[in-house]
């Protein structure tokens, strides 16, 4: 659809698109993420199932990890069918509604994984500096209460994105740069003042991943102080040991999402492919390698799903 100058025109739907100067190559893209895709499901299932099934590991970090799957899963079922059809078979349009749609469970899902993070970060920091007090401290009711705070704060501040959204007229180009919807490509598309989208996104933002992300790093300095006050080398290995998982999921999830946000702010059209591929790769690579990294990392876990597999 060719762009129209004229400010009372709205488009009736976005173009995705696939990445620039491989459009020739689209169908070997999308058999790494089909790949991807079908390892990630396949991964958080047996997670979510190992975890639910066996009475055992039903202990806070474990519980924390099956929301964590389950987010992941979520995402990827919001963000995958439509980067496949844009890949698969050209299917480049989606409908403004659909659009507006898709960005929210995105924003909100992301904002879900970075809270539980941070309740991950909290998990270990209580089992390494007040052990003594672990299970009374995260019982399941606790727990349930932390989760739901959680959704709501997600699904609250992300709420008033589409309808921000919604009340712009879009007449200039309508081709977003990414296969799926985000708000800060659709914002810009805007042919109208998006300021107050440009403070509510970075509001948004600093009180999600700015305050998790600087929580999670005051919970590790707490942590290394007590594991560093250890006398035994083989107390600190094995205390510091239980945090490699979750140190391996922090990283995964923020050094994309940082630097996303910084090129979305800061970065020009030379930096443009290198926010494509950072955009798939936050998009893909944590539901991915979450469940690898903890499996091998976790021996109980590992344990109960080679079982479950020889079973």
């Amino acid at each position: 659809m060719s762009a129209v100058n004229d400010t009372k025109f709205t488009h009736v739907m976005f173009l995705l698109s696939r990445i620039p100067g491989m459009e020739d190559d689209c169908l070997w893209i999308a058999i790494p993420f089909c790949f991807i895709y079908a390892i990630s499901i396949v991964g958080n299932s047996v997670i979510l199932f190992i975890i639910k099934t066996d009475p055992s590991l039903h202990e806070p970090m474990y519980i924390f990890l099956s929301m964590l799957a389950l987010t992941d899963l979520g995402l990827l079922i919001t963000t995958m069918p439509t980067i496949l059809s844009t890949f698969l078979f050209n299917n480049r349009e989606i409908i403004l509604d659909a659009c507006f749609a898709q960005l929210f469970f995105i924003h909100s899902l992301s904002n879900v994984e970075s809270s539980l993070l941070l309740l991950m970060a909290f998990d270990r920091f209580i089992a390494i500096c007040n052990p003594l007090r672990y299970t009374s401290i995260l019982t399941l009711s606790t727990i349930t209460k932390m989760a739901l705070a959680v959704m709501l704060r997600s699904v609250a501040l992300i709420f008033p994105l589409p309808f921000l959204l919604k009340r712009f007229q879009y007449c200039r180009r309508n081709s977003l740069i990414y296969s799926y919807c985000v708000h800060a490509e659709v914002m810009n598309l805007a042919c109208s003042d998006i300021t107050v989208n440009i403070i509510y996104g970075l509001c948004v933002k600093v009180l999600t991943v700015g305050f998790d992300s600087l929580f999670i790093f005051l919970s590790y300095v707490m942590i290394f102080k007590t594991v560093l006050s250890v006398t035994s080398s083989t107390e600190r290995l094995k205390a510091l040991n239980t945090c490699v998982s979750h140190l391996c999921a922090v990283l995964l999830f923020y050094i994309p999402d940082i630097g996303l946000s910084i090129l979305h702010r800061f970065g020009n059209s030379s930096s443009l492919l290198l926010q494509i591929f950072l955009s798939y790769i936050y998009m893909l690579l944590p539901p991915l390698m979450n469940p690898i990294v903890y499996s091998v990392k976790s021996k109980h876990l590992r344990a109960k799903i080679i079982r479950g597999l020889f079973k």
